[in-house]
C-alpha cells in the first residue's frame, strides 16, 4: 500500500482493518477525533470509515508490522457476517489502541501468519471457512486483551475515573443541568475522549458500577445535600438537577433510596 510520505493526509477503506503496527512516527485521526496511537499498538477501522496520518514536515512516514484487509463479501453467508459488527472496538467512538504485551504481540502475529500461510496455499473449499476461523480467532483475542488492558492500565484508568469525577462535579456545580438536562452517558463519554461502551467497561472492572450508576448516584447525592440544606422544593430540585418532570426525579430518588424526596427531608427533622 502506498501512502504519502510527507504532511496530512486522509484515507478510506472499503475494507475491515485489523492492524499491528511498529516503529509508526505519526500522527492518526479517527473520524473527528485524536486517537490515542502512542502506547498501543493494535487498531481496528470498519469499511467507510475515514481516518487521517500527519507527519511533521521534517519527518518521513516510516511503519512496519502487519495489516490485514478484509472485505465484507468475503464474510458472506457466513456467522462473522453480523458478529463482526458486535466488536466495539470497529467504531469512531473508540480513542484508545490495543497495547499488547510480548507475549500477547507473538500471539497475535501467529494468528497473522497462519492467515497468510492459509492465503498464499492453494484455494480449496476449505480455504475461506479456515481463514474465518483465524479472523474470528484474532478478533477473540483481541476482546481479551482490551478487557485486560482494563486491568493492567490501572493508573491511566484511574486517572479516568478521577476525571470523570471532577466532570460530574463541575457540570453539577454550573447551570448546565438547567440548560441542558441531566448528563448523560454519550456527554460523558465524549467529554472523556472514549466510547460509551469502553468508559462502562472499565468503571465495571474498577468499581462494579456502569457510566449510569455512577451519574445516577452523583445526582442522588447532590439531591439529598440540596434536600437536606436548603428551602427548595422537589420541583426546584428536579430541575435544578436537569429533570424536565419532577416525577421522574422523585421515582429515581425512591428506586435509589426506598424514599421519597420528602419523606428524605422529613426524616432530618
Amino acid at each position: 500500500m502506498q501512502m504519502p510520505q510527507k504532511g496530512a493526509f486522509s484515507i478510506m477503506f472499503d475494507f475491515y482493518s485489523i492492524a499491528l503496527k511498529r516503529n509508526f512516527n505519526a500522527k492518526m485521526k479517527y473520524g473527528q477525533q485524536r486517537y490515542d496511537f502512542d502506547e498501543g499498538i493494535m487498531t481496528f477501522m470498519a469499511p467507510g470509515q475515514v481516518f487521517g496520518i500527519e507527519v511533521e514536515p521534517e519527518e518521513t512516514l516510516r511503519h512496519s508490522g502487519w495489516m490485514l484487509l478484509l472485505h465484507p463479501d468475503f464474510l458472506w453467508h457466513t456467522p462473522l457476517a453480523k458478529i463482526i459488527k458486535q466488536y466495539e472496538y470497529f467504531s469512531y467512538a473508540v480513542h484508545e489502541a490495543l497495547f499488547l504485551s510480548d507475549k500477547e504481540e507473538q500471539t497475535i502475529i501467529s494468528i497473522f501468519k497462519n492467515i497468510e500461510q492459509e492465503y498464499r496455499s492453494n484455494i480449496d473449499k476449505f480455504s475461506q471457512n479456515i481463514i474465518i476461523a483465524q479472523i474470528e480467532l484474532l478478533l477473540t483475542y483481541s476482546e481479551r486483551f482490551y478487557q485486560r488492558q482494563f486491568i493492567t492500565r490501572k493508573i491511566a484508568h484511574h486517572q479516568v475515573l478521577d476525571k470523570l469525577e471532577s466532570l460530574l462535579t463541575d457540570y453539577f456545580d454550573s447551570d448546565a443541568p438547567m440548560a441542558k438536562g441531566a448528563p448523560t452517558v454519550q456527554f460523558v463519554a465524549d467529554s472523556l475522549h472514549v466510547s460509551p461502551g469502553y468508559l462502562s467497561g472499565l468503571l465495571k472492572t474498577l468499581t462494579g458500577q456502569s457510566t449510569q450508576q455512577h451519574i445516577h448516584d452523583r445526582l442522588i447525592a447532590r439531591a439529598k445535600e440540596q434536600l437536606s440544606t436548603t428551602n427548595m422544593t422537589v420541583s426546584e430540585i428536579a430541575y435544578a438537577l436537569g429533570f424536565e418532570h419532577p416525577q421522574s426525579f422523585s421515582k429515581l430518588f425512591k428506586t435509589k433510596t426506598n424514599l421519597s424526596p420528602l419523606d428524605f427531608r422529613h426524616s432530618f427533622n
